[in-house]
């Protein structure tokens, strides 16, 4: 299905956005190494159910400016991006789905914007509070981390032997083609890797606060991811002043709506079906 690409310029920065169809809005947050490609299981669904889809690019990846100064990524900056994206395109309230750290961007969106957001889905990543919580095992899980906050060897170790290790992220070989062909381009290995060096002692900062969501929500959790639990997810529902809905899907890695988006989008259907004031 065909998107509209549009360029924005948000704070200062370039925004590439794509989108499509008539209706209430859906803003699709990718995370790492990701842009809004990640979501193309999504969209035709999604606008045959009568919904206008919004992709963005967010800052550092895709088509979408790369500022140079780690401090850029700060997650607080990627929040603006996308209020800003929603004034420029006359759009006062939209439902948000987000995945990795556009999970985390979207989780901050309804702390910070609740006025902003009529329905959320994180998939994969929990509440802040949530995951701060989770236990020793899974702040095992997320020592990966550490690695990444290396300039240098983080970059050295993901691309060697023609990217490798991210050939053994996702069974999905066409996501990983995806990764490649992006990160290949000067300095966006390194801007993807800057979310990570920009907010990873942040977010627990974030996470001690345990602020409240005032949103609906749904939590969606896959049982292959290997970097994220189950608990982190399912115990998000203590810092959600609304309903929180919690989904399992079993089999799928940690880039559910690729390798399982017949029951990703079913359950966005449903969830988006609902109106907020009964959930």
């Amino acid at each position: 299905m065909k998107l509209d690409s549009l360029s924005l310029t948000v704070n200062g920065l370039r925004m590439q956005v794509q989108s499509a169809g008539q209706g209430p809005a859906v803003v699709l947050l990718h995370g790492f190494p990701d842009n809004h490609v990640v979501w193309r299981k999504q969209v035709a669904p999604l606008i045959n159910a009568g919904f206008r889809v919004l992709a963005p690019d967010l800052r550092g990846c895709g088509d979408s400016e790369a500022p140079r100064a780690v401090a850029a990524y700060q997650l607080q900056h990627i929040c603006a991006d996308v209020l800003a994206m929603l004034d420029q395109l006359g759009i006062d309230k939209a439902r948000v789905v987000g995945h990795d750290w556009g999970a985390a961007v979207g989780w901050m969106l309804c702390m910070q914007a609740p006025e902003r957001i009529e329905q959320y889905v994180a998939l994969s990543v929990g509440h802040p509070a949530a995951v701060a919580r989770a236990g020793i095992l899974q702040q095992l899980r997320l020592s990966y981390m550490l690695w990444f906050l290396v300039p240098g060897l983080a970059e050295h170790s993901l691309s060697a032997g023609d990217f490798y290790l991210m050939h053994r992220f996702t069974s999905d070989r066409t996501q990983v083609r995806y990764w490649m062909k992006s990160l290949r381009e000067p300095g966006r290995l390194t801007a993807a890797l800057n979310y990570y060096r920009a907010n990873v002692v942040r977010a627990l900062a974030i996470g001690a606060r345990g602020a409240p969501v005032r949103v609906p929500v749904m939590g969606i959790w896959s049982s292959g991811d290997v970097v994220l639990g189950e608990t982190q997810m399912r115990d998000s529902s203590a810092y959600v002043a609304q309903r929180f809905r919690f989904e399992r899907i079993d089999g799928a890695d940690h880039w559910l709506q690729v390798t399982a988006a017949d029951r990703v989008n079913a359950l966005l259907l449903d969830f988006f079906a609902a109106p907020s004031s009964s959930l």
